[in-house]
């Protein structure tokens, strides 16, 4: 039954089209942000880093929102689109 599916002549196949990342994909970076107390921030950059979704040093240093208590931790990621 595979046999189905093997074409007679593998000269007539046409060879797979090759595209090049710069031609079928735009990137654009995206900001995350994670604001809360430094200890509520950091829990959840290491949750993150567990998930394998970002590395604990890829993550800005955490800084001081103005609000007592608060801190900001960011981070940047690029992501692709495909075109169509």
């Amino acid at each position: 039954m595979s046999q189905e599916f093997v074409p007679n002549n593998l000269e007539k196949v046409p060879p797979a089209p090759s595209a090049t990342p710069e031609s079928t994909a735009s990137r654009e970076p995206v900001k995350i942000s994670i604001i809360g107390s430094r200890r509520g921030v950091k829990s959840i950059i290491y949750r993150l880093y567990r998930l394998q979704f970002a590395e604990v040093t890829a993550w800005s240093p955490l800084q001081p929102t103005g609000k007592p208590g608060e801190f900001v931790s960011m981070l940047i990621r690029q992501i692709s689109f495909r075109s169509e």
